[in-house]
């Protein structure tokens, strides 16, 4: 795809002899070496999720999280108001 990258010389050449290849039993082999190849060498990105702390003092007159949807933060602070001591 257009965000790929990345590129392991011996997977392109066995991709590039499989595709020529015309007897079915060696172009399954080729693409099984392929596959072990690539799970060898498999890269992967751990998924995590980013847990915004919000805090509200006893001086803020309204809470700003939750003012605007989806976003996680207290915002916007230009309006953020303050209780009276």
């Amino acid at each position: 795809g257009i965000y790929a990258y990345g590129v392991l010389p011996e997977v392109e050449d066995l991709f590039q002899r499989q595709a020529r290849e015309i007897d079915r039993t060696r172009r399954e082999g080729l693409l099984h070496q392929i596959q072990r190849i690539l799970h060898e060498r498999v890269m992967h990105v751990p998924v995590y999720e980013l847990s915004p702390m919000a805090g509200i003092g006893p001086r803020v007159e309204q809470a700003g999280v939750g003012l605007i949807p989806g976003f996680p933060y207290s915002a916007p602070y230009e309006d953020l108001k303050l209780r009276k001591p």
